[in-house]
């Protein structure tokens, strides 16, 4: 890697932790140059606002919730939804709810998932013609409906038809193509280097990967070194470093150690929707600052609902919202009535009187000192077989 690159002075400063605990000098040299201003991301032509991105995740990146984080800043790009290629040639109606966007929501990509190249092909021009910004193939999925079928991170059992893909998408857009991945489907098949040299040399624009195997779900701890192997492994495209990234603290650290260009953030984006606003100060000024306090959490609950409305009424809305509100329930620390009330809403103005009902109380006694701490972040249990 060339002397004084990100790459370098991120691996730099990993050595120098490594060697003797963290190092100031080395501290101090990262987030001066930060400051100085790093070199953009870039997908191919495509230049983005910023290196944080909003990963997708099934039935919560939709436009409502993209929205209201846009508009606390700091956002590179939002991924929707994944979605299968042949539903949206079908024009299948859910399918097309899952992919709603507006001008103000750019930069944008859909992730699709499929095994057919021709359905993946078609739904990517189909895409273009639809005006988002980038598509993304999604190799990354651990969940039995999406592999059964040879898509999602199944694509990583076969490499050389994986590629073929790749390369017939890619071919056939002006747009952007990026991949997203896991470092492979076990821990003795860990393939993602060879796929990223292989992409690269497709022309995919990017690679996101997930410090994690298919087998693994989102058990144990995100391999970083897996990551960096991934960064090594390609010469030009930026490699966008997925998993586990939920406060600044952890952004830096999966900066630092692996040399990823960029990061995908998901269920720490449900946790603080401010963390891109978070990360680009940190980026731009050395210092984060807060993050959203307990009645800008109420503000910020109340806007998604009203844009869900806005979107697709209040019926659907309210349908909607019951899966996203235990994310705000859990970290508001709403209790169980209004949990439950929020689990079975019916209504707009059931709603705003809950709302009402946690402004009047306001937060629970040392609510500050355990966000801070706690993570009430779920993500699937069980036997990955059932996912």
């Amino acid at each position: 890697m060339p002397p004084g690159s990100l790459r370098s002075r991120f691996a730099e400063h990993a050595r120098a932790q490594a060697e003797g605990g963290t190092n100031i000098e080395a501290t101090c040299e990262l987030r001066s140059t930060t400051r100085l201003g790093l070199p953009p991301l870039q997908f191919g032509s495509l230049r983005l606002p910023s290196r944080y991105l909003l990963a997708p995740l099934a039935g919560y990146t939709n436009l409502p919730f993209r929205r209201v984080v846009r508009a606390l800043g700091g956002l590179g790009l939002a991924t929707t939804d994944l979605v299968n290629a042949r539903a949206l040639l079908v024009a299948n109606r859910k399918t097309l709810e899952l992919i709603a966007t507006d001008p103000e929501d750019r930069p944008v990509a859909v992730q699709i998932y499929g095994a057919n190249p021709i359905e993946m092909r078609d739904a990517a021009q189909w895409l273009e013609n639809y005006g988002v910004s980038s598509v993304d193939i999604n190799m990354g999925c651990p969940v039995h409906k999406v592999t059964r079928g040879g898509g999602g991170s199944a694509m990583m059992c076969d490499r050389a038809a994986t590629v073929r893909l790749v390369q017939t998408v890619v071919e056939a857009v002006r747009i952007p193509v990026t991949v997203k991945m896991r470092l492979g489907w076990d821990e003795e098949t860990l393939s993602a280097p060879d796929f990223a040299r292989d992409f690269e040399q497709a022309g995919v624009a990017a690679v996101t990967i997930h410090g994690r195997t298919r087998n693994q779900g989102f058990a144990g701890n995100v391999n970083q070194a897996g990551i960096r192997a991934v960064v090594e492994a390609v010469e030009r495209i930026p490699v966008i470093g997925n998993g586990d990234v939920r406060t600044v603290q952890d952004a830096e650290r999966m900066l630092r150690d692996t040399g990823c260009a960029g990061l995908a953030i998901g269920r720490g984006a449900l946790l603080n929707p401010w963390i891109f606003a978070q990360l680009t100060r940190w980026e731009n000024k050395g210092d984060p600052g807060p993050s959203g306090g307990y009645d800008e959490r109420l503000d910020l609950m109340d806007r998604h609902f009203r844009f869900l409305v806005e979107q697709r009424g209040e019926h659907f809305a309210c349908l909607t919202f019951r899966k996203m509100s235990t994310w705000y329930c859990r970290v508001l620390r709403a209790g169980w009535e209004i949990q439950q009330g929020m689990i079975r809403l019916g209504s707009f103005a059931e709603f705003a009187r809950m709302v009402d009902k946690l402004r009047e109380r306001g937060p629970v006694r040392g609510w500050e000192e355990w966000l801070l701490h706690e993570s009430p972040i779920k993500v699937p249990a069980g036997p990955i077989s059932y996912w």
